[in-house]
């Protein structure tokens, strides 16, 4: 995905984001603790969902859910991180000393858990996006994540393919061209 040119308007999710980061840098830790009521109707949440377009139901879930795993990732951060790449790009930065991505099972177990749902794995992310802060790996790009999520069931887009991919290709080698 190339970077958009700066005179375009930011995108629906791109405003999530900033919102969202904007939460950590004021320190709101009362509207970030809301977001991580995973089920409750908190107005933080209501509030992440209306940055979605309008009338589109899925989108304000879909917001809702990334606003969730952002408060789940910087529970206790007094920094934001915007993250970057898919989540089977960030999936691959799991594991530690023995392996990390495809060479650690527990990463490879989570990963065929995420990209075998047909609905949203929304379980498997929050455990994802754990797994990412305890091994203190930066997240995905979060309007990015939204992005994918809202397309997750769309056979064209191939979401859970594309981060299949992502997962299991190794990254470029420094001095490559």
């Amino acid at each position: 995905m190339s970077p958009r040119p700066p005179d375009l308007e930011p995108t629906h999710s791109e405003l999530l984001g900033h919102w969202l980061t904007g939460l950590v840098i004021r320190r709101d830790y009362g509207a970030l603790a809301a977001l991580r009521r995973p089920n409750a109707c908190t107005n933080a949440r209501i509030e992440a969902g209306c940055r979605a377009p309008r009338d589109d139901d899925l989108r304000r879930e879909v917001f809702e859910q990334v606003a969730f795993l952002f408060a789940v990732y910087h529970q206790g951060a007094d920094r934001p991180h915007k993250g970057y790449g898919t989540l089977g790009a960030a999936a691959r930065r799991i594991g530690g000393g023995l392996g990390r991505g495809p060479d650690d099972p527990g990463a490879s177990r989570l990963m065929d858990r995420i990209v075998a749902s047909r609905r949203l794995p929304v379980r498997h992310l929050r455990h994802a996006v754990t797994r990412l802060r305890s091994c203190e790996m930066p997240p995905p790009s979060w309007p990015r994540l939204a992005d994918d999520l809202a397309c997750w069931s769309d056979r064209a887009a191939r979401v859970p393919y594309r981060w299949a991919v992502d997962f299991h290709t190794p990254p470029p080698k420094k001095g490559t061209d």
